[in-house]
């Protein structure tokens, strides 16, 4: 019973008014209230500060900027396998896999399209079908930046508009087409392994998504905006394996896709496994 009122609280409540509102408080900069906010949720959810660039709590100009911290040099190694595919972030899988007559797995019985995934283009998402994703989330307690896979140049970034549900276990088993549901933003890459996606999806109070090319995305119509980055006038934007390309102001998920018969995930990872980011998520395929 707990677990239906909490599902359908889920679909009655304002997603974007509530999540609008925790934004603002995030940003807050008035110390009697941001301080005592940090210190419980670093306390709440056992964020692990020896790793952070900046330990003392007190420190961070806003909850956000805790939020997406910085961690100390070293700390997240990036994998030296040759041929290696990166977590792109701290968290846990939630499933990774095939992509099967178009359709991801998301979880106990539910699947969702990747054309939907990637904002309703069919010809955009052709290059994935048959082929490989991952699916990252990031708990409260991790860190929310996220970084680079492979490495690769930009071609396009997708702002997908859309609800902003829970991205938790819990949501993911019951809530169908959960991440082709969330508001999302799909940036599409060119890697040695052909077109890779990230997809950063949106969740229940996340404020906001960023990237390291265009900031803030944050349109001012919520509907679907695509912008390219191939074009001649262009300087290219190329990133390297490792490199931060975006973070989460408040916690949520990362998919990753690749085509077919370009990447083979690690035997040892399965839904449920911890992953840190810059470890092994799985090697290039022969």
């Amino acid at each position: 019973m707990k677990q239906r009122l909490f599902i359908l609280s889920q679909y009655l409540l304002p997603h974007h008014l509530l999540s609008r509102l925790i934004g603002c408080v995030a940003e807050c900069r008035i110390g009697w209230l941001k301080n005592p906010l940090i210190s419980w949720f670093a306390k709440q959810y056992q964020v692990n500060m020896s790793e952070a660039q900046v330990e003392d709590l007190r420190a961070f100009e806003h909850f956000n900027a805790f939020f997406t911290r910085a961690l100390k040099d070293g700390v997240r190694p990036l994998d030296g396998t040759p041929g290696a595919i990166l977590s792109p972030a701290d968290g846990a899988i939630s499933q990774l896999g095939a992509i099967e007559h178009g359709r991801i797995f998301q979880a106990k019985g539910h699947s969702f399209s990747a054309v939907e995934l990637l904002g309703g283009d069919a010809e955009r998402a052709a290059p994935f079908m048959g082929g490989q994703f991952a699916t990252v989330y990031l708990s409260p307690k991790d860190y929310h930046r996220v970084h680079m896979p492979l490495g690769g140049t930009l071609k396009e970034m997708v702002y997908v508009p859309g609800r902003l549900f829970s991205v938790n276990q819990t949501t993911a088993e019951n809530v169908p087409e959960l991440f082709a549901r969330n508001e999302r933003v799909v940036c599409l890459f060119d890697t040695e392994r052909g077109p890779m996606a990230v997809v950063l999806v949106g969740a229940m109070i996340v404020a906001s998504v960023e990237t390291v090319w265009a900031g803030l995305v944050t349109p001012p119509k919520r509907e679907l905006k695509s912008t390219r980055y191939d074009a001649q006038a262009r300087e290219p934007i190329e990133l390297a394996k490792g490199a931060e390309m975006g973070r989460f102001k408040l916690g949520s998920t990362a998919i990753v896709l690749f085509g077919p018969n370009q990447v083979q995930w690690a035997q040892e990872l399965d839904a449920g496994s911890a992953v840190s980011m810059g470890q092994l998520l799985g090697n290039a395929q022969d």
